[in-house]
């Protein structure tokens, strides 16, 4: 892939608006846009303005995802500075996640993991990324 592209990650849900809120106020993230019967899905899509990586929640109507497949689906944030990435573990307890022991050791030694409503994880890494 070339620079200057975009990411999305896009993933269903059963609760959307429950689970849009809980990302938005968990990781800081604004809504950058949202859709409804789109063909019949409605979503919310949540990033940092001008930024590009983005994060887009679907529904379907009369279709049910249910729970994660795994523990180990993750989304991992990077974030090097310890008073930042505490508050970012308290923002996320605070919208809703809860803290879980990660199915993967090594998210544990530097990093704190947190579980959504549907069974997703967010990994929130007290470090900075390095290739």
């Amino acid at each position: 892939m070339k620079p200057g592209l975009t990411l999305r990650v896009a993933r269903p849900t059963d609760d959307l608006e429950r689970i849009a809120r809980m990302y938005a106020e968990g990781l800081g993230l604004e809504v950058l846009g949202r859709f409804e019967d789109h063909d019949g899905f409605d979503g919310v899509i949540l990033g940092v303005a001008g930024e590009p990586h983005h994060l887009e929640f679907t529904t379907r109507r009369g279709h049910r995802v249910g729970k994660a497949p795994t523990q180990d689906h993750l989304l991992v944030w990077y974030a090097p500075d310890e008073r930042e990435w505490r508050e970012g573990c308290a923002r996320m307890l605070a919208a809703g996640f809860r803290a879980v022991a990660s199915f993967n050791p090594y998210w544990d030694a530097r990093g704190r993991t947190f579980e959504d409503l549907d069974g997703y994880r967010v990994v929130l890494q007290n470090a900075a990324w390095t290739s």
